[in-house]
């Protein structure tokens, strides 16, 4: 795994896993079955009340995977993500006070943006690597290309609405690093435990590089 201040968050894993846990246990298994199926990394969204303890518990238990805390959506949960142990940061949206709050971790961190303007205003801020989202939704394919030209300098991690079969036209994409999938971790194979789905399906992701 790179270095923390090296890491390319971009270049980790050409999907990065986008995970809800309900539990620390459930967040250690599933950090286990994808690094067995060679994605060493994660993004835990802050989206049930163990997620905290989820992203400690992966720290402490799993530590060749790179652990980090998805939908920061107020200030005050950058540094809760960092004292629980987030390697990383990510945000679906960035408002000033969002984006001070994750540069003030010293974390590397995606700031999420959905439309030119957004963009702009990162690059700016002196960010270049950027979460595209709500992906799909907001224009797909056809936005990244059509964005590639006016500002060449901007990559993006597209996440929302992509699945297996469309994630290979994003990352045949000069600006895109790698996509954001929660088709990995299938709510049914969570809840029934069956991490060598999860595995298999983490094998069938690195395999888009």
């Amino acid at each position: 795994m790179p270095s923390l201040h090296d890491v390319d968050l971009l270049s980790v894993v050409p999907v990065m896993p986008v995970v809800v846990a309900n539990s620390a246990d459930e967040g250690v298994a599933i950090a286990h079955a994808l690094v067995a199926g060679g994605l060493p990394a994660i993004e835990l969204t802050l989206r049930t009340d163990a997620a905290l303890d989820a992203i400690r518990a992966i720290a402490d238990e799993v530590p060749e995977i790179l652990v980090g805390a998805g939908t920061i959506t107020r200030p005050g949960h950058a540094k809760l993500a960092a004292d629980a142990g987030a390697k990383f940061l990510v945000s679906p949206g960035t408002t000033g006070s969002l984006l001070h709050a994750m540069q003030d971790t010293g974390l590397p961190f995606l700031p999420g943006v959905a439309t030119l303007s957004e963009v702009l205003a990162a690059l700016e801020a002196g960010i270049t690597e950027l979460k595209f989202f709500p992906a799909e939704a907001a224009g797909g394919v056809p936005f990244l290309k059509s964005v590639s030209g006016p500002v060449p300098t901007a990559r993006f991690c597209p996440t929302g609405g992509i699945t297996a079969a469309s994630a290979a036209s994003y990352l045949a994409l000069p600006n895109v690093g790698c996509v954001g999938g929660s088709w990995l971790t299938p709510a049914d194979a969570v809840a029934s435990g069956d991490w060598d789905r999860i595995t298999k399906l983490a094998a069938e992701a690195a395999g888009l590089r």
